[in-house]
């Protein structure tokens, strides 16, 4: 089960593309990477993004 945290996710969506960098804090382990590497990543492919022009650090 995925909890998309839509909060978040309203909050990075909103701030894109305003030319200032996005820093995502809290406690360990509490979802800061999947946040970003799956859930953002994925509403981005579903809003027409290419996906040849997402990078992934793994």
């Amino acid at each position: 089960m995925i909890i998309t945290r839509q909060k978040y996710l309203d909050m990075l969506v909103a701030g894109q593309g305003n030319g200032l960098v996005k820093i995502v804090t809290g406690g360990r382990r509490c979802g800061k990477s999947f946040l970003l590497f799956q859930i953002f990543h994925q509403y981005l492919l579903q809003h027409g993004v290419d996906e040849g022009h997402l990078i992934e650090k793994q």
